[in-house]
């Protein structure tokens, strides 16, 4: 007879929607022409850097762009609708982060810092001066420290469905988060997020040990606002206008950004710009390939501050 592990409602409803959430979800050429040279074919390769085997994979050509997937995410689960289009004119990196997808885990915590240094080393392994990098939920975490911590190895920020600092997200995003253990990792044995999971990773019984870790991580308190508020690569920030995060997190943000301070048309508008899209939810908002690519192409295509 098979064993059903039963959890409270109290932490099953929590848990079921962020779980849900998170499954729809994450440059110079200098020293880089020889990455370039062929168009990325898509598949699989590992770089290794601090000491762990990260996972990403190359498509199209043209100009770095990393993508980096939302939390308990795979690179097709959420990236599946946009890369292609994406890759029509650049050449798009797709990272699975630490203990994500086919990169194993490692004998460290997972924190937004050491996720970001992966990426930075990343860039360099690729012989790449500096990238532009889109990050979704999680992923956007990971590329805000990115931009903090490594401000050399980034042109261009795309930051979708991500907040600045913890109360960013609604309170029951964030009881979702704080039910994020063990426990719950055995109740989505039965989940398709788990089987997506357990169909690539080279260790699929590390699933616990990564819902943990996430838990563990998520439930931390944080506040980058000052840091934002410093960064001075141009960013993008995206949300939907039924999003996990909440509306007046997305103004603070853009406002840190030195956006909404006077009007834009006497002057002095911002590099950065903010997005909402109509309809759209931390569940769908990447499938909106309708709404994202008339936003992010135009950003990502437009001259650096410094040679407009």
């Amino acid at each position: 007879m098979k064993t059903r592990i039963v959890i409270r409602t109290t932490i099953v409803v929590p848990l079921i929607f962020l779980a849900s959430a998170l499954v729809l979800l994450s440059f110079s050429f200098l020293g880089g022409q020889a990455a370039n040279a062929q168009e990325g074919s898509g598949e699989g390769q590992f770089a290794s850097v601090n000491g762990l085997e990260l996972y990403y994979e190359v498509h199209g050509v043209g100009e770095p762009l990393i993508l980096l997937h939302g939390g308990l995410n795979t690179i097709d689960m959420v990236f599946g609708q946009l890369l292609p289009p994406l890759a029509e004119n650049r050449q798009v990196i797709a990272v699975e982060l630490q203990g994500h997808g086919h990169t194993a885990d490692v004998d460290r915590p997972m924190s937004f810092e050491l996720m970001a240094d992966d990426i930075a080393a990343l860039i360099q392994h690729l012989g790449y001066q500096s990238a532009d990098i889109m990050g979704f939920s999680l992923g956007g975490g990971v590329a805000q420290q990115v931009a903090i911590r490594h401000p050399e190895v980034v042109r261009r920020l795309v930051l979708i469905s991500t907040p600045f600092s913890s109360d960013g997200w609604y309170p029951e995003v964030q009881a979702g988060m704080a039910a994020m253990n063990a426990e719950a990792a055995a109740a989505m044995l039965d989940s398709p997020m788990y089987q997506l999971y357990a169909a690539v990773a080279p260790n699929p019984d590390d699933w616990p040990i990564l819902v943990t870790k996430l838990g563990d991580l998520l439930r931390q308190d944080y506040d980058w606002s000052e840091d934002v508020a410093a960064i001075t690569a141009p960013i993008l920030l995206v949300v939907g206008d039924a999003d996990n995060i909440r509306p007046e997190h997305a103004v603070q943000f853009f406002a840190l950004l030195g956006g909404g301070q006077i009007d834009g048309d006497s002057g002095g508008r911002p590099t950065s710009q903010l997005a909402v899209l109509p309809g759209a939810t931390h569940f769908s908002i990447l499938t909106r390939t309708d709404l994202l690519l008339p936003v992010v192409a135009p950003f990502l295509n437009r001259p650096l501050p410094e040679s407009e």
